[in-house]
């Protein structure tokens, strides 16, 4: 029987490499760490516990001309602070009605899952939740 003791690390494809990793270091955050000398391009990066893998391949599956959706595949990154995430994505232009699709953000206060999400995507539409413990005041 098999026994799995957690989740190591995600893979995205991504169709251009130094643009994703702008927005993985820059828009989210994340710490990139060392990767080994594979024969194709990637970038790795921390997440909490976990690892983000991005990798490039000429037949990668991508969601293309696709809205943000939170019932598509998607990761989620659980957040300290739902307010201040949202303030945040604001910030660097996400928004519900932004008019670049890319930057359009989905706002799920109060969940049927019971923890407060945001939804964006990465510029080749990667769908990412950030969710949160509880809203403030909830």
């Amino acid at each position: 029987m098999l026994k799995i003791e957690t989740i190591h690390h995600v893979s995205l494809p991504v169709s251009d490499l130094e643009r994703a990793k702008r927005f993985y270091e820059e828009v989210l955050g994340l710490a990139p760490l060392e990767r080994p000398p594979f024969d194709f391009p990637g970038a790795w990066y921390q997440a909490g516990d976990r690892q983000l893998h991005l990798i490039v391949h000429d037949h990668s599956t991508f969601r293309e001309g696709k809205p943000v959706d939170s019932r598509d595949g998607h990761f989620a990154l659980r957040v300290g602070s739902y307010e201040a995430t949202r303030a945040y994505l604001r910030s660097k232009g996400f928004h519900p009605e932004a008019e670049d699709e890319l930057k359009r953000m989905k706002e799920n206060p109060r969940s049927t899952a019971g923890w407060p999400q945001l939804y964006i995507m990465d510029p080749d539409r990667n769908v990412i939740e950030l969710n949160a413990e509880r809203l403030a005041g909830f």
